[in-house]
């Protein structure tokens, strides 16, 4: 974005100084004329710790040391500034995330490592930061946890955290996302990850309106509370000029206004509760009501809003109309505007032009405080440890996250490790599974080292590891506790499901439970299908599941070493779906194909430095074994697909080989 302004002879400095230092996962920060470059990587993945500043009114680099407490070298991070100083937040430094907070001063040039209050959010790198009025925000990031949903405002006057859930935990996943402040709102765009085996995921666009978490007087609102705000998620760029939807619901604390409601005639009882909606103002955890003269109806309101209303506002604004719900606010001075548009201010001068009355709650309800699974499983297993007279300190080894696989929730491999945990295990698991509302609870075990990548998944509350899980259309039914599942090679499933392969005889040599089996046959519409694979729980879970989706008359399933098994001189396509490498069976592959050649889909785990060496090295081998076989084969690398994360600087790649005929 610097090159927009810097000029060619600017241009022409910054990649001079680019070369000279080139570097990645770095962070910027603008104070001034100057801009401040801190962190990242080099072309030798070398952590960085130097921080070089670009004045663009000479267009010269220089680095800057600066004393006081400087921050260890890091990547990933998150960078800004704020009057004169310019804030570090996390990164990664080669072994752990970081969470701690750092400020340089640019007109002492000193470091600071600065000291807050209240609860800092969690260690973590691929986040956002952004500043909103006197408070700097942060968001997301790695390692993907339910933790990392929360937006954390630090208020900079006070130095004082606080927590904000959002109510998108399980949807999106907040990782290299751009976050800005338009106006009100926090804008967020792009960003998604892959969490190990567990998924590949790209966020929609959304908002979040920041004007109701900040003070409204000189206070921040109290740090213990933890708010959860539904935010708004936009399709497409128009989309993004909607004001969002907030729905506050304290998991620790209620949030209403002293039971307090908002009082509208009839007539204006449907726009007013839109607006209450829009901006976040009405209090979803309590019921409207209509006066006892039938005239009027009262919406619960927040405490925030109750404050809001009892100010003063300068602004005036006349009648609105209704037409199709989207009302017409014409202020005084002329000139009508969509309800999406205005002002936190102007709406609220439009209920007050409507007579809005701010009254006590005359039904006397108040909603009842809510609380999350964790804190429930918390309170519950807390309870049973004192009765067990054991240490607190097991507490610690609670999961704060889970995944659903099916109707079993599966806790992560590191949660109730400690032996104790066993000796009261008949207790336990039932106050776990009614926490989480749910009949099964199993554990989550790596995948085994074993050639047939057997599950180690533990059922700690259930009779059985059976689970049926649906996924773009397609029914996958598996033994939990024997085969692996892999969310991560969704966006891949797709891919090859929306190919066109009707006329087309396929080679799956690494089938499993029919991950790109079945895409092949129910959503590219494959001819026929050669599904090989030498695990007997995963064959027998193959056999079902083409049963279930009626698809098992286009599939012959060959049980055993795909390396004996696998058909010759038929294929037109072959995949290639092993991790960490599939290269035992490119031979395989190759002699899978037709005379005239065909596609290879060939996956590997690869190192982010070492892409081109590996597509290089796919190329040059695959050649290879095809004149060793007698083709006489235009051998191209079409496509490299991206699939996921795997690993720290590990990537799931797939490539897709061309062989054709000359």
């Amino acid at each position: 974005m610097c090159f927009l302004f810097l000029g060619m002879n600017g241009i022409f400095v910054l990649l001079n100084f680019f070369c000279m230092f080139c570097r990645h996962r770095h962070s910027a920060a603008v104070v001034g004329s100057n801009i401040y470059v801190y962190g990242g990587l080099n072309n030798n993945d070398t952590i960085l710790s130097s921080l070089h500043v670009f004045n663009t009114g000479n267009l010269q680099w220089k680095e800057v040391l600066g004393d006081g407490e400087r921050p260890c070298a890091r990547h990933s991070h998150s960078m800004l500034a704020y009057g004169s100083k310019v804030f570090v937040f996390g990164g990664y430094n080669g072994e752990r995330a970081l969470g701690d907070l750092y400020s340089f001063d640019v007109q002492t040039c000193m470091w600071k490592l600065e000291k807050t209050a209240g609860r800092s959010p969690h260690a973590r790198f691929s986040h956002s930061m952004f500043v909103y009025k006197d408070f700097l925000g942060v968001i997301g990031g790695c390692p993907v946890g339910q933790h990392f949903q929360e937006l954390a405002l630090l208020d900079l006057q006070s130095h004082t955290w606080k927590q904000v859930t959002l109510d998108c935990i399980g949807k999106e996943l907040l990782v290299r996302t751009t976050a800005n402040v338009v106006g009100d709102d926090l804008v967020i765009i792009g960003g998604g990850a892959a969490c190990y085996a567990f998924g590949t995921k790209f966020s929609k666009p959304f908002k979040v309106n920041l004007l109701p978490l900040v003070p409204l007087g000189d206070k921040l609102m109290p740090t213990e509370k933890n708010v959860n705000f539904r935010v708004s998620h936009a399709e497409n760029a128009e989309a993004l000029t909607q004001r969002p939807v907030m729905n506050f619901e304290a998991e620790k604390h209620q949030l209403v206004s002293d039971n307090r409601v908002l009082q509208l005639e009839k007539k204006y009882a449907k726009m007013g509760k839109d607006i209450l909606k829009n901006f976040g103002w009405l209090d979803l955890g309590r019921k409207v009501y209509t006066k006892e003269d039938g005239l009027h109806i009262c919406f619960p309101i927040t405490e925030k809003f109750s404050a809001m209303f009892l100010k003063k506002h300068d602004q005036d604004v006349d009648v609105f109309e209704e037409g199709n719900d989207t009302f017409v606010c014409k202020p005084f001075k002329g000139g009508g505007i969509l309800l999406n548009e205005v002002s936190c201010s102007t709406a609220l001068n439009f209920l007050k032009k409507c007579g809005a009355t701010n009254l006590a709650n005359e039904v006397g309800e108040v909603r009842k405080s809510s609380k999350s699974p964790f804190q429930t499983m918390n309170e519950s297993i807390a309870l049973l440890i004192k009765q067990k007279d054991l240490a607190e300190t097991l507490l610690e080894q609670l999961p704060n996250r889970w995944e659903r696989l099916g109707d079993i929730v599966v806790l992560p491999a590191t949660s109730f490790k400690d032996p104790i945990w066993d000796s009261i295990s008949k207790e336990l698991w039932p106050i776990v599974a009614k926490s989480l509302n749910t009949r099964r609870v199993a554990r989550q075990g790596r995948v085994a080292s074993t050639g047939t990548r057997d599950s180690t998944l533990e059922i700690l509350v259930g009779d059985n590891g059976w689970v049926d899980h649906r996924e773009n259309g397609i029914l996958y039914s598996f033994d939990a506790t024997k085969c692996m599942f892999s969310w991560g090679n969704l966006s891949e499933k797709l891919r090859m499901g929306n190919l066109e392969c009707k006329d087309e005889v396929i080679v799956d040599l690494f089938a499993g439970i029919g991950y790109f089996t079945l895409p092949f046959l129910v959503r590219a519409k494959a001819k026929l299908v050669c599904a090989c694979e030498w695990n007997p729980h995963a064959v027998e879970a193959l056999r079902r599941n083409l049963e279930v989706n009626s698809v098992s008359d286009r599939c012959i399933v060959l049980e055993g070493d795909n390396r004996m098994t696998a058909p010759k001189g038929i294929a037109n396509r072959v995949c290639l779906g092993l991790l960490p490498t599939s290269e035992d069976s490119w031979a395989t592959a190759v002699r899978a194909l037709r005379s005239e050649g065909g596609m290879l889909h060939v996956h590997g785990n690869v190192k982010d430095s070492q892409e081109s060496l590996w597509t290089a090295h796919v190329l040059k081998s695959i050649d290879e074994i095809a004149r060793s076989e007698g083709h006489c084969w235009e051998v191209s690398i079409e496509h490299v697909e991206r699939v996921k994360w795997y690993a720290p600087h590990i990537r799931h790649l797939v490539a897709d080989v061309r062989c054709s005929s000359f």
